[in-house]
This record gives structure tokens, sequence and C-alpha cells, in this order.
């Protein structure tokens, strides 16, 4: 186990927490990198991290504690206790597998925004914009499956309508307290903007705007997070900080039934299926993850500059937590450590070829860049090769633009280079050829680029996107 977290720390840059357990004991442990690198401050075992989506577990245990109270169904439909729901077909099930078709907060809120920039908006104003402003559902309830914040915002508001108290004190009271999870809070805004006091034990999010970034920022600085973020603040989906530790407690309440029957906790790890009879594509059950049917469940948290992984294996009562700051590979990493305790062999973390290019690239130019390629292919011990890395640094030089969260930066030349380069590596894989296809067809490369989509479908016939661009391309 540390063999490979310590890797990991060595080769990709692991700054954050990692535990994991055996029945409720912790067999390994460890810290690694700066809590806060301003200050110098280190991350220990009782540093407190923000783990985001993690905290819609909590919000579905406490919807599965009031059903088991009698309270409310989870096949009720959301406007047996929220009249003025405007889409009378969705159910808490829907919501708690996020097979609902709701659309994120700014389908409701981006105009409203628009006209008032400074406006922050709370619980209570969730239903009055989905009334206000009812924009079509992305599909029918339960026809498929779309990972969605709202659902769980909406959660969180009929656990509060049910119970007459706030969310955050309802899962104090009757989550936190019996777990004996005294080391977590919610802070007053859900992401980011976190006041002195919140801040003096935390791990202070790191965001690498590029793969080819050698140096982190400070999220807050960023847009989305000055604007966005300020506005929509929720809750019920992603606004708890926590420590490893209390983590642990909130999991072992989970296998010792303090929180939840055994019964219950079966339904809510069983995966939800749709209209047709299939399982979720997502395969989530009642607000958890199920990553192997039966057996391992768990949930991811993820922020600009921070993820958490938490996993456990509910056959052999094993756990495991990371937190990761200036990554999002927590939860991956979570999942490997349960194989490598159920004795399973792991893949040592290697350092990425792909990524060292990239920043040899963009700061020593193309010779100095492939120089460094020759001797890295030679050194297999410490550098891995891979086509899916290479092909994210090829987008990430043409710029995706990261969703809006960063200003346009492209650099075309630099681009195109590294997916022909790619294209050489692996030259029996379908998708660089695609990829590759892609970027020759955004820089206006039409010729070139058809001949790379054919050559992607004679490797496979099945890409239909790789059909239909190569359809536009052709008219």
């Amino acid at each position: 186990m540390d063999q490979f977290f310590t890797a990991e720390a060595n080769t990709q840059g692991f700054t954050g927490n990692v535990l994991v357990a055996d029945h409720g004991k912790i067999i390994y442990e460890k810290s690694f990198g700066y809590a806060d690198q301003q200050s110098g401050r280190l991350n220990t075992p009782t540093t407190q991290f923000p783990v985001a989506s993690v905290t819609k577990t909590l919000v579905a245990t406490a919807i599965l504690q009031l059903q088991e109270k009698g309270r409310l169904e989870v096949a009720d439909r959301v406007t047996k206790y929220l009249p003025d729901f405007p889409y009378p077909d969705i159910t808490l099930v829907n919501l708690l597998s996020h097979t609902s078709g709701l659309p994120d907060f700014g389908a409701f809120f981006d105009s409203l925004r628009s006209h008032h920039p400074d406006t922050i908006l709370v619980n209570k104003d969730l239903i009055n914009g989905m009334k206000m402003n009812k924009v079509p559902l992305l599909f029918q309830p339960g026809e498929r499956y779309s990972y969605c914040n709202t659902n769980f915002a909406v959660l969180g508001i009929i656990v509060e309508r049910i119970t007459g108290i706030g969310l955050h004190e309802y899962l104090d009271r009757y989550i936190l307290k019996p777990a004996g999870m005294h080391h977590t809070f919610f802070p007053g805004f859900n992401i980011a903007h976190y006041t002195i006091e919140e801040s003096k034990n935390l791990s202070i999010p790191l965001y690498y705007p590029h793969l080819y970034s050698n140096q982190a920022i400070d999220p807050v600085t960023l847009p989305v997070y000055t604007s966005y973020w300020h506005s929509y603040n929720f809750k019920g989906y992603s606004e708890t900080i926590t420590t490893l530790g209390d983590l642990l407690k909130f999991d072992e309440a989970l296998y010792d039934g303090r929180l939840l029957s055994a019964a219950t906790l079966k339904e809510a790890f069983t995966p939800v299926k749709l209209n047709d009879g299939r399982i979720n594509p997502g395969i989530w059950g009642l607000g958890w993850q199920i990553y192997k049917t039966d057996t391992i469940v768990g949930h991811s948290g993820g922020m600009l500059g921070a993820s958490t992984g938490f996993a456990r294996n509910i056959i052999k009562h094993y756990t495991a937590i990371v937190f990761y700051t200036g990554q999002n590979t927590a939860p991956s990493l979570a999942l490997n450590a349960l194989a490598i305790l159920d004795g399973s062999n792991v893949d040592i973390p290697k350092k990425s070829a792909a990524y060292a290019f990239g920043r040899l690239l963009l700061t020593k130019g193309q010779d100095a860049a492939q120089i460094f390629l020759t001797e890295a292919k030679k050194d297999t011990a410490n550098f891995e090769i891979s086509d899916f890395e290479f092909n994210a640094l090829g987008y990430d030089l043409l710029d995706d633009n990261k969703g809006g969260v960063m200003p346009p930066d492209p650099h075309y030349t630099d681009a195109l280079l590294v997916f022909k380069l790619n294209m050489e590596l692996f030259p029996d894989d379908w998708n660089v050829y695609d990829s590759y296809g892609e970027a020759l067809a955004k820089t206006g490369h039409k010729e070139e680029a058809i001949k790379m989509y054919k050559r992607s479908l004679e490797l496979n016939p099945s890409n239909d996107d790789g059909k239909a661009a190569l359809d536009r391309l052709m008219k």
C-alpha cells in the first residue's frame, strides 16, 4: 500500500491524505504534501478536506432514515412533499439515482444572474425558480441517466419540508452526532469562499489549469468561483468539510446499523433500473454509486483543485478514503487501495511522459520535448507512454476551454503535433486517428481530416461519431 501511494506522490505529485481500514481497523494511514503551500502547513491525518459530492451520501442517508420512520416513501412523487414542484412525474428514486431528467441550476437561473449578478440563491429560491422558469426536462423521468446536482438540492428541500428544521441541522442531529463525527462541519458557502475560521485546518484546493501547467492557482481567483459558485449556494449536494477519521466513523455507523437498517442499505446499494428494465448506465443505487455489483459501493467528490474517493467493499468490510488536492484521481486511487487490500495486482504509478512532454513543448520547444520522449520510451520503469494521456494533452492544447473555467488559450500548432505524435506512437488505435481528424478539421485542414477519419473507420467501422464527422466534411 505504501509503495503504491508513495509512488503516486513521487510521480504524480500526490498531495493529500489516505486511510485504508479492514473491519474499521486502520491498517494504513498517511499524509502527503502541504495543506497550505503558502504558509507551509502540512497535511496531517486530522486536516479537514472539502469532500464535495460525498455530501450526497449524507443526504441520501437522511432520506432513507425518514423512510424508515414512515415519513416518506422513495417511490413517491416529489409533488407529494413539494406540491409546487413543477415536474409531476419525478419520484424520489429518480432524484436519488440521477434519472430525473432535471437540468443543472443554470437552466433556471442564468437569466436572473445576468441581470442581478450579485444575487445569492439559497434552498428557498430553488422551487420558485423552477416554477417561474420551467424548462423542459433533459429526458422523461426514468428514461435515462444524467448526473445532476439539482437532484440532491431538491432532496435537501424535502428533508427540510418534512422535518421542519434546516438540512444541516438534521444532518448534524441524526447523522454526524450518532456517528461521532465531531470534526465535520458545513461552511457558509458550498464551494470555496471559505472564511478564515473555516480555513484554519483546511487543505486548500489547488487548481492546475492545464495538463502542461507547472504552477497551480487558487481556484477562488477564477470567474466560475467568484461568480457561478458564489450565486448557487443551494444545500444538499456538495458542502461537507470533514476528516479521514470522521468519514471512517460515518462508514462504521453504516456498517453497524446506527444510521440505517441492513435491509435499507441493501436497497440503497441496488442499481436502479430504467423504465425499460435496464440498469441505469451510471450504475447508481439510492444515492450511492455501485462500482461492483453486490461488492463495492461508494461515492466520489470533485471540485476545482480537490477530489475525494470513498470506496467500500461491503462484503469484506474494507474501506478506502482518499483526499487529493490538485488532481481529480482520488476515486480511482481509492478503488486501487481496495484492490491491493484484496490481494490483487495493481500497477505502481509512473510518471506521465505525455504531460512532461507537454511542459517541455510549451517551455523549451519541440526539439527538447522530442529528445525527452526518446529517452522516456527507453525508461519504461519510470515513465508511462499512454495514448489516453497524449490524447488528453492534445485536446488541452487545442483548447477545450475547460468548460468556461479558463479563458481561451489555444496552441493549435502544438496540438496538431501532439495528435500526430500519438498517431505515430499508436498506429493501430482507431481513436487517435479520430482525434487527429477532429483537430485537423477544427484548424481548417479539411482534406487531411478526411483521411484521418477514413483511417479511423477502417480500424473501427462502428465509430458512429466518426461517421457523422466524416459525412459533414464530405458535404
